[in-house]
C-alpha cells in the first residue's frame, strides 16, 4: 500500500475524494428539498435533452470503466481494484475512476513520480 503514495497517488486519491463529497453535496441538497423519492430523483435526470445527455454520457463512461477494471483486475489478478465498481455505480465516475487509478498503484510505466 505504501507504493501508492506516490505524488501521483497521492493526486487520484484526492481526486476520488473530491469526486465522492462534490457531487454528493448536490444530492443531498436535492433530496432535502424533494424527499427521498428515488424515482422522482431519476425522473429529473431525464427532465430535458441536455440532462438525458449527461445521464447516458456517464453511464456509458461507467460501463467502460468497469469492463476495464474487471478485465485489468482479471488479467493482473489485484482484486483490490474491484472496490472502483461499487464506488463508480454507488457516487458516480468522478469517485470511482480516480479511486481505480489510485487502487492500481504506480507499476505502469511512467508513472513512478
Amino acid at each position: 500500500m505504501r507504493d501508492r503514495f506516490t505524488f501521483m497517488g497521492v493526486i487520484f486519491l484526492g481526486l476520488a475524494i473530491w469526486g465522492a463529497i462534490h457531487p454528493m453535496a448536490y444530492f443531498l441538497s436535492w433530496f432535502e428539498e424533494h424527499g427521498y423519492d428515488l424515482s422522482l430523483m431519476i425522473d429529473a435526470w431525464y427532465v430535458n435533452d441536455a440532462t438525458s445527455g449527461l445521464v447516458w454520457d456517464l453511464t456509458i463512461a461507467a460501463i467502460a470503466l468497469t469492463v476495464w477494471i474487471l478485465a485489468e483486475c482479471i488479467y493482473e489478478r489485484r482484486w483490490l481494484g474491484l472496490l472502483a465498481i461499487p464506488a463508480t455505480f454507488m457516487i458516480g465516475v468522478s469517485c470511482g475512476l480516480p479511486l481505480f487509478l489510485f487502487l492500481r498503484g504506480p507499476r505502469q510505466a511512467g508513472l513512478r513520480f
